[in-house]
């Protein structure tokens, strides 16, 4: 999931439990849930580059820190009924204090943030491949 599948169509062969002839078939395992998670792992994707772009840059005269704020843009795409399928997240410039090089970046801030980004998107991929394996288990794939 990590490479951002916009179509999650995937052939299994298909063995029945009682014998027969197994059966290639595509099935979809997307719904609006499954949209929403695999959006928010695109945009903790997207915030982990730059934030490892503002530690790269920490040291850089006039490097003004970018920051990724999917959560917000989700939420609204979700109460204004928008699809989440194709978002796309920017980075975007973060108000901070300067530094006496005229940098905005705190490096033991962005690692702290750093870190708990790969949480969160930790705990994205554990939940998708939590649905995903119910699925295959109710359909009888495991």
């Amino acid at each position: 999931m990590a490479g951002g599948h916009s179509d999650l169509r995937e052939s299994v062969v298909f063995q029945p439990r009682e014998g027969g002839k197994a059966r290639p078939f595509a099935m979809a395992l997307v719904d609006s849930t499954q949209q929403v998670l695999e959006a928010a792992m695109r945009g903790s994707w997207q915030r982990e580059t730059a934030l490892t772009n503002n530690i790269a840059n920490a040291d850089t005269p006039g490097y003004v820190r970018q920051e990724v704020n999917f959560e917000s843009a989700l939420q609204g795409a979700i109460a204004g009924g928008d699809p989440v399928s194709e978002m796309q997240f920017e980075a975007e410039p973060a108000p901070a204090e300067a530094s006496p090089n005229g940098g905005s970046v705190s490096v033991d801030q962005e690692s702290a943030r750093l870190a708990e980004n790969g949480l969160d998107y930790q705990s994205l991929t554990d939940v998708i491949n939590t649905r995903n394996g119910i699925i295959r288990s109710a359909i009888g794939l495991l």
